[in-house]
């Protein structure tokens, strides 16, 4: 019996040490339970036991130039989760396009974005884009327009206002520039939000 439990002690310890990452290229700080892990150009995040929770990928977002003052998604240096959303990018035509997963790694804010903020007490911000079929040319091509709104969101998907239209976003690779977000939220009730470069002061009814 006894060397039935001391095997038994043994596989498990060796299956928790089986589990730990290892030539780890970066490691970040812990956000709501989950840190965020670098190995060969992909990130995953481990949990407070060092077991992988969510498994290496190559389309979590990071900005290696991240700094505070972009008040954008361009602040986070690692991928990180924040209102249990972490942010996930993909190339739609050349643009890089962004979406939201949850702790399970299930991707629950589709790729709409062309810039957004971490969410932070249930809301963020972000640029979202629509691209929408306007009919044919005399060449039998299909003719798209594209329409941009700066909005505010829960963290379901849900738009919670239209802050404003924006406009001169060019969504060809060449000449496409990240849009900046030109509102910000100041307390759960009050936004800010920038046009032709002055600022007004917006009031949300949750």
């Amino acid at each position: 019996m006894k060397k039935i439990s001391l095997l038994l002690t043994l596989f498990m310890y060796l299956g928790l040490t089986a589990q730990m990452p290892e030539n780890l290229e970066y490691v970040s700080p812990f956000h709501e339970g989950l840190a965020a892990i670098k190995k060969e150009n992909k990130w995953a995040f481990v949990d407070e036991q060092g077991a992988i929770a969510i498994d290496f990928r190559d389309d979590l977002y990071w900005n290696p130039e991240a700094k505070t003052s972009f008040g954008d998604m361009r602040s986070l240096a690692y991928p990180q989760f924040n209102d249990g959303r972490c942010l996930v990018q993909k190339m739609v035509d050349g643009i890089p396009v962004f979406g939201f997963i949850d702790t399970k790694g299930t991707l629950v804010i589709d790729y709409k974005f062309l810039n957004v903020a971490p969410f932070h007490n249930g809301l963020t911000i972000g640029v979202m884009y629509e691209k929408v079929l306007r009919g044919k040319n005399e060449f039998n091509l299909e003719i798209y327009e594209f329409k941009f709104h700066e909005v505010l969101m829960d963290v379901d998907g849900n738009i919670i206002e239209f802050l404003q239209r924006r406009h001169n976003i060019q969504m060809t690779p060449k000449r496409y520039k990240l849009p900046s977000l030109e509102s910000k939220i100041l307390n759960p009730h009050l936004i800010a939000v920038k046009t032709d470069k002055l600022w007004e002061l917006k009031k949300i009814d949750l």
